[in-house]
């Protein structure tokens, strides 16, 4: 590769709104990124950001679905979860006490991520979290 250029390989996935689809959203990740050394932390970044989607969004309700897109380069694996809106607010970064049983979400994913922005995206929202690597992720047989 080109020292300048970087080729990302891009994969999708819509899911219905139902919690069992978080862990089909893990699996799907897991097989993405087999063998990284980054494949842990982006299941655990894929499952937060679906579930607080099919929870707190119109995603969870009926007919609603959520939308995964997982990108790879050898410097960066950008996960993004997209929401069906209806939430009345945008998704924000908390950093609440360790006690607390709800809104630690995505305080625990900025934890993990290198980055996690949140931007507006027809009608809901998509929270995307990066992780910066030098290695280049997938590179190793299941």
């Amino acid at each position: 590769m080109h020292e300048y250029t970087s080729t990302a390989r891009v994969w999708g996935l819509t899911c219905p709104g139902f919690p069992e689809e978080v862990s089909r959203a893990r699996r799907w990740t897991r097989d993405i990124l087999c063998g990284s050394p980054l494949a842990e932390d982006a299941e655990l970044i894929v499952s937060e950001l679906s579930a607080n989607a099919i929870l707190h969004t119109a995603s969870g309700r009926e007919s609603g679905s959520f939308h995964l897109a997982l990108a790879v380069s050898s410097q960066v694996v950008a996960l993004s979860v997209t929401d069906d809106g209806g939430a009345g607010t945008a998704p924000k970064v908390e950093h609440r006490d360790q006690e607390a049983e709800h809104g630690r979400g995505l305080g625990m994913v900025s934890a993990i991520a290198h980055r996690v922005v949140v931007h507006d995206s027809d009608g809901g929202h998509t929270v995307t979290a990066e992780l910066f690597t030098d290695m280049h992720p997938g590179g190793h047989p299941c």
